[in-house]
């Protein structure tokens, strides 16, 4: 059974800025610490990248992912499924980007993990939430650090 893990912050940035940096996947390993390498093996009519193969660090070892990405919801929301994994089976999630009402954005986000090895619960919901706090603290330190940009929302 699957469980969906759901993790939440506020970023000093404008959702724009935010959803900018989260669809630069040739850049993720410039902040995102556990992403070693990313190609982007297809993009849609958009020139967006659609299909996304990952090389990550995760449960103390090296896996690769390829994810799906959806862009219905662009700029406020970047949702994706995976479809090929040497660990996990299912890693499919969404951010979803709000204007915070003190400023700056609200994201949320919501993941399903489904591992193909057994771990046993806590394991598994310890990595998980590794997985999503970190991935939100160095997303938010690297937005932060950055000038606010002009790109234009769904690029």
């Amino acid at each position: 059974m699957q469980e969906q893990v759901v993790e939440r912050m506020v970023i000093a940035a404008s959702p724009e800025d935010c959803y900018a940096v989260l669809t630069d996947f040739e850049h993720y390993s410039n902040w995102a610490a556990d992403v070693k390498a990313v190609h982007v093996n297809s993009t849609d009519d958009q020139g967006r990248a659609s299909v996304v193969t990952f090389r990550a660090a995760a449960f103390g070892r090296s896996t690769s992912y390829t994810l799906r990405y959806d862009y219905e919801g662009a700029p406020s929301a970047l949702a994706w499924v995976q479809v090929d994994g040497d660990l996990t089976g299912q890693l499919d999630g969404r951010y979803q980007l709000s204007p915070s009402e003190g400023g700056g954005t609200d994201i949320e986000y919501r993941l399903v993990v489904d591992l193909k090895v057994p771990l046993p619960g806590f394991v598994k919901r310890r990595a998980e939430g590794r997985i999503m706090v970190t991935a939100l603290k160095d997303l938010k330190s690297f937005v932060e650090a950055k000038e606010p940009s002009s790109t234009p929302p769904g690029r």
